[in-house]
């Protein structure tokens, strides 16, 4: 353990997990029990809930918990030990050091550092008479000074091993390099990973450079190459730009494809724009804009894979509150070369005349309509009512009215299509949610009765005792301990016998104490189980459970509980 228990529970009566969720989450109280939308799926139904007697959270959504410090590591993308001290931070304290394993933070800060160095060095190089070929590159392309300076953009020498050779000489071991992944090992030796190419530095909301993204001078293949995922980067979780488009002074920002749309729209005045990073568009870079957005734009290229990618976009933003608007870009492929070839006004212009998704649907499939025959209007109208059932009921009132204009057919029989669409629709999703869950439910239990050897009988028993174990200390009082050979639940075992260990020092158990060591699926399954359904006798069903998991553990080993000698019954248990 790197921390002391005794730390770990002072920490736990400084913070409050409310306070800890609440700048990312809109909470309502219910009961004794606070609930919100889910951070970490899409939904429109509130699953996400926060447990203060407990100090946990679980969505039933998702099925995504823990505790404080494991809301922070998902949320921040940190590691334990940075999310700790992060806590630690704002409630006043310090981390003892005596026995605390800071390796992988210490890791992670000096990968941190070389990825800042290489900036500095690609930037160095680039304005060298050296590489000046990397500059003219981003001058061609209509950069100022100014642009190229803000965003740290570089260029990396066409050499072997030339960016690792001035990191060593800067004091950083091989291991600190290779982590960064700045640096890769061949057959031959070390090799720089970026090499003759254009460089972009990934820099998050902390300021940190955490990654690169190169492109080639020419036509060679790959054209763009972008750094691996490592101790400081997760693709799938970053957006490009998000440090100067949250403090553009708006909740709109603009979201494109690439690293040099959102550079070219930044120089154009437009600074509320981001782009993916290198990857496309995911559930968890639209969690992250929800935090710092209201209204997303949506201005990806105007070729056939631009219009693809946005419709994947749309079915991501679905189940959030962000609004999302598409504008009809044209006069180029891409926004940088619209703003070359029409000005940052009409580029403006386009932006602000963007539809929202609604529109955008209807439009396109108007577009797809034959509009002239009656079998088109029919196939439309079955078309837009699809969409205008998820739609609120002020939007479905004014885009029914403006459909009965256009095509000159009654606003009632278009309400009467809707409503009809909608009791078709809400009872089959309300099955197929049902369905999921339970068929999860099952897979889950079934997996780990496989994995145990047990029978669901003795699974559900083990899980009832721990949650008792948990909830109610005093209920193992005056019944037998069970050996932990026992119980076949690996993951029960392992907090079982942590539990007992705390029990006979003196100390207590609660998330916080018990979640380090364990991985996201294991912190979520905790939370679950000690907030699960409270008991009216503790003592009793916890002798009940001990008595179930006797039984079925005896069963296993083709024993009957009462044909047992004493001698075989005591081994079956340890010491009350």
């Amino acid at each position: 353990m790197p921390v002391e228990d005794s730390f770990l529970q002072q920490l736990r009566y400084k913070i409050d997990i409310n306070d800890v969720i609440s700048p990312y989450v809109t909470l309502k109280k219910t009961g004794a029990l606070y609930k919100g939308l889910c951070p970490f799926h899409n939904e429109k139904t509130p699953s996400f809930t926060v447990y203060p007697d407990t100090q946990s959270f679980y969505c039933f959504g998702c099925g995504v918990g823990g505790d404080a410090i494991t809301f922070v590591m998902k949320m921040e993308n940190l590691d334990y030990m940075d999310a700790l001290t992060k806590l630690a931070d704002r409630a006043g304290l310090q981390i003892p050091q005596q026995g605390f394993d800071m390796s992988l933070s210490k890791r992670r800060k000096k990968t941190l550092e070389i990825n800042r160095e290489s900036a500095r060095f690609f930037n160095a190089y680039m304005m060298s008479e050296e590489g000046r070929a990397g500059l003219q590159y981003f001058l061609n392309r209509g950069l100022s000074l100014k642009t190229i300076k803000k965003f740290g953009l570089g260029y990396a020498p066409n050499a072997w091993d030339r960016l690792f050779t001035h990191l060593q000489t800067k004091g950083y071991t091989t291991r600190e390099i290779l982590d960064s992944g700045l640096v890769r090992q061949g057959r031959k030796g070390y090799f720089d990973t970026f090499r003759n190419r254009v460089m972009t530095p990934i820099i998050d909301v902390r300021s940190n450079v955490i990654a690169f993204g190169g492109r080639v001078l020419d036509d060679s293949k790959p054209k763009y190459i972008n750094s691996d995922d490592s101790l400081t980067y997760k693709k799938t979780n970053e957006l490009f730009s998000l440090n100067f488009a949250k403090d553009s002074g708006t909740r709109t920002f603009i979201l494109c494809e690439g690293y040099m749309d959102v550079i070219a729209m930044y120089q154009a005045g437009f600074k509320n724009a981001v782009a993916s990073c290198g990857t496309a568009l995911t559930a968890e870079q639209v969690k992250l804009l929800s935090r710092y957005a209201d209204e997303v734009i949506l201005a990806y290229d105007a070729d056939e894979a631009g219009q693809k990618a946005v419709q994947k976009a749309m079915a991501l933003f679905k189940n959030t509150t962000l609004k999302v608007r598409i504008p009809a870009l044209h006069g180029g492929k891409d926004p940088d070369e619209i703003i070359k070839n029409v000005g940052p006004e009409k580029f403006r212009a386009m932006l602000d005349g963007a539809s929202n998704e609604l529109e955008y649907k209807i439009l396109s499939f108007r577009n797809k309509s034959d509009l002239r025959t009656t079998q088109g209007k029919i196939d439309f109208v079955n078309q837009v009512v699809a969409v205008l059932a998820d739609a609120s009921p002020v939007e479905q009132d004014i885009y029914m009215s403006r459909l009965a204009e256009e095509l000159e057919i009654s606003k009632s029989s278009i309400k009467a299509q809707l409503d009809n669409y909608g009791r078709r629709t809400a009872g089959r999703r309300k099955k197929e949610e049902y369905q999921k869950i339970v068929n999860n439910s099952i897979r889950t239990q079934t997996r780990r009765a496989a994995a145990g050897n047990a029978t669901s009988k003795q699974l559900a028993a083990e899980e009832r005792l721990l949650t008792l174990l948990l909830n109610y200390p005093d209920c193992s009082r005056g019944a037998p301990k069970l050996d932990c050979d026992m119980l076949t639940d690996s993951f029960i075992r392992k907090i079982y016998t942590k539990v007992c260990e705390n029990t006979d020092g003196g100390a207590g158990s609660d998330m916080i104490t018990l979640s380090y060591g364990l991985s996201a699926e294991e912190a979520a399954r905790l939370s679950r189980i000690v907030n699960s359904q409270k008991s009216s006798n503790a003592k009793a069903e916890y002798a009940d459970c001990v008595r179930i998991i006797a039984s079925e553990y005896a069963a296993a080993h083709k024993k009957d509980v009462s044909a047992m000698s004493d001698d075989e019954y005591r081994r079956l248990f340890s010491a009350p």
